[in-house]
């Protein structure tokens, strides 16, 4: 499906982003991802690529920076020739109730989440554009969609991933570039380990399949929109939540 295609995954080194690099990788990409620090997980994670028999380039780049996504996108294009695929998965949480908030919580989320995704689908779309070719997924959260307390710093960043992706939809459908959103819902990551039991206990009541999904299950669906069996889907979001948002 993705034999020989280039991809980007940002935040690709833990989580949900290694996962979907993995996954890409294994179905015959050539993988691209950025770091802000380069250590013994990153070099783990450029071994585990490398044994799928694909290129493999790991650049450092912080994507709020703008210069730093420009330099980052044009090594990826130099070094594979075009790339076909954007994985905007670079994100972090500063969570904290509003009147504790800080300006600086807000901006620094916002500035990774939503300002990151800005800056390489921008530098992404140039190449995208001229190849009339390409896929690009948007990691959101589902809530983006339904916000929760703690968090209105990463809600925010996570609902401008989703109305950004569906207008650049409308601005690049007719250039062959499809524009889809992956919302995950509560997934088995380093950030939802760290729970309580009795908070886990709380969110599988609101979970209909009762249960908390794999960084697998969310790496799927990012490979299906990466290949073209997803041709006619664009500006969509897609929750992998076990049902726990349904609109």
């Amino acid at each position: 499906m993705i034999k020989d295609k280039n991809a980007i995954v940002t935040g690709g080194t833990r989580g949900i982003g290694r996962e979907i690099a993995m996954t890409l990788a294994e179905n015959g990409a050539n993988i691209a991802i950025n770091y802000r620090t380069f250590n013994e997980e990153t070099e783990t994670l450029i071994e585990d690529l490398k044994s799928f028999g694909i290129k493999v380039m790991a650049i450092k780049c912080d994507v709020s920076v703008e210069e730093e996504v420009t330099n980052l996108v044009k090594e990826v294009k130099e070094g594979f020739g075009s790339i076909d695929i954007l994985v905007n998965n670079a994100g972090i949480t500063k969570d904290g109730l509003l009147i504790r908030m800080t300006e600086n919580d807000f901006k620094d989320v916002l500035d990774i989440n939503l300002t990151g995704t800005f800056n390489t689908t921008k530098e992404v779309s140039k190449i995208m554009i001229k190849q009339r070719y390409g896929k690009i997924i948007n990691i959101s959260s589902v809530v983006g969609i339904t916000g929760n307390a703690g968090q209105c710093n990463y809600a925010a960043s996570k609902a401008g991933v989703i109305g950004f992706s569906k207008s650049i939809a409308k601005e690049l459908a007719s250039r062959n570039i499809n524009v889809n959103v992956i919302a995950p819902g509560y997934i088995n990551t380093d950030m939802t380990k760290i729970l309580p039991d009795k908070v886990k206990e709380e969110v599988l009541k609101i979970i209909p399949m009762k249960k908390i999904g794999e960084p697998k299950e969310v790496a799927n669906l990012a490979l299906f929109l990466s290949s073209n069996l997803s041709d006619y889907i664009t500006g969509q979001v897609i929750n992998v939540d076990g049902g726990m948002v349904m609109i």
